[in-house]
């Protein structure tokens, strides 16, 4: 589990850099716990997975707190928004995150090693996660989506056979792909 003091000095460190920066809507403490809770959520029903690839990480959900949550996975943040990249860098170094490779470019520019999870919050369609994302899995790739009520619709238009749980929590539908047939 991760130390509270690790996650109390993520919230200071985000919410300093979130009053120049605009990083996300969370403007309180009580906001970026509610972001960190759902961001760890699914470590308790995923596998522990071999490495993590986070699309769009943004002020590090939930990306960098997979990388807290599993400490020995090479973890990598893809984030092309300059400011916000440099946020993930900062923290990573701050809090000692050695699981952690920033990647400032999309992630179709990105080039690496298939991986055994890649996960996304708030960035585009189900469909189009796994098409932008298809140079980086193979067949033992597992995907988290963190989705919204628009998941079962997003569903409907992907073309792809896949073996996947939907793991519902307050507002939020954790699609949890298990591999894609």
């Amino acid at each position: 589990m991760i130390k509270s003091e690790k996650l109390k000095k993520f919230t200071e460190l985000l919410l300093e850099w979130n009053k120049i920066h605009n990083l996300t809507g969370a403007k309180t403490p009580l906001e970026v716990e509610k972001n960190i809770e759902d961001s760890l959520f699914p470590s308790t029903f995923i596998d522990t997975p071999t490495s993590i690839l986070d699309v769009g990480t943004g002020a590090g959900f939930p990306g960098l707190l997979l990388a807290m949550a599993y400490p020995n996975v090479r973890t990598v943040l893809c984030e092309p928004r300059k400011k916000r990249a440099s946020f993930l860098k900062y923290v990573a170094m701050e809090l000692e995150l050695s699981n952690v490779e920033v990647a400032k470019k999309r992630v179709e520019e990105y080039s690496s090693e298939p991986f055994g999870l890649i996960s996304s919050r708030a960035v585009t369609d189900t469909k189009m996660l796994l098409r932008l994302t298809q140079h980086l899995q193979n067949s033992e790739t597992q995907y988290l989506f963190y989705k919204g009520e628009r998941l079962f619709s997003e569903l409907e238009m992907v073309q792809l056979a896949l073996d996947y749980d939907i793991i519902e929590k307050n507002k939020r539908n954790y699609l949890y792909i298990k591999k894609v047939l």
